[in-house]
């Protein structure tokens, strides 16, 4: 899959030339999180353009590792699902992102903050079951960025689950969640916690008490945050 192979038989190489590709592990986590459409792969990497996505697809596509299905004829749609080979990469994923989460230095990741990718993140892992049983709107505005790409809705529903807005549904806000975008994405990763955040003045929540208290846990935080952080 890279333009030069390393020439061994070594099988850590054979797969580093399927596997060391840019954005190709990237892909692979959010084929493995369950992201099967080009979109919503496009929302997962929204940094990759949509060409060379469509490269990577169809390289991984040829090495076996995912199958491209048609799903509707029209208008023309199709699915990107992990094979055998695809699903055993799992594991893999999780191992490397468990070393990023445990030995990468917790500023720079932050640095690397992106609103879109940590709000899709948010409502992909989002427990709905811990919400009221009913519609209920949170929006997040993050005053460090420009109105455009800082003011997301998170909606949930007992029947739909979740769903995420870059504009204003038009719905009553039940709770309105006010900081920077680092310290969300801290307490998403969990460096941070929301009462932490609350107490320091980094984090202000105005709206419904019991969607208020239970925050900390209906986030659904990164399938890494409980692995402890032992660079600084």
């Amino acid at each position: 899959m890279t333009q030069h192979s390393y020439n061994q038989f070594c099988p850590v190489a054979m797969a580093s030339e399927i596997l060391g590709s840019r954005w190709t592990i990237v892909l692979l986590r959010e084929l493995c999180a369950g992201s099967t459409r080009f979109n919503d792969l496009r929302r997962g990497v929204p940094r990759m353009s949509p060409a060379l996505l469509s490269k990577r697809l169809k390289e991984l596509e040829d090495q076996g590792v995912v199958e491209r299905r048609l799903v509707r004829k029209t208008p023309e749609t199709f699915e990107y699902v992990l094979t055998e080979a695809g699903r055993e990469l799992r594991e893999v994923i999780m191992a490397i992102g468990a070393w990023g989460q445990k030995w990468v230095e917790t500023a720079p990741s932050l640095d690397k903050a992106d609103p879109g990718l940590l709000m899709w993140d948010m409502r992909r892992n989002l427990r709905v079951d811990l919400m009221p049983p009913r519609r209920v709107v949170v929006q997040f505005i993050y005053e460090d960025l420009p109105k455009a790409s800082g003011h997301w809705w998170m909606l949930t529903d007992p029947d739909k689950g979740a769903d995420l807005c870059s504009e204003d549904p038009g719905f009553d806000v039940d709770l309105y969640v006010r900081c920077d975008l680092k310290t969300m994405t801290a307490i998403w990763m969990g460096i941070d916690t929301v009462a932490r955040a609350v107490d320091q003045d980094r984090l202000l929540l105005v709206g419904d008490a019991d969607v208020m208290a239970g925050m900390q846990d209906w986030l659904g935080l990164s399938p890494f945050a409980p692995i402890e952080k032992r660079a600084s």
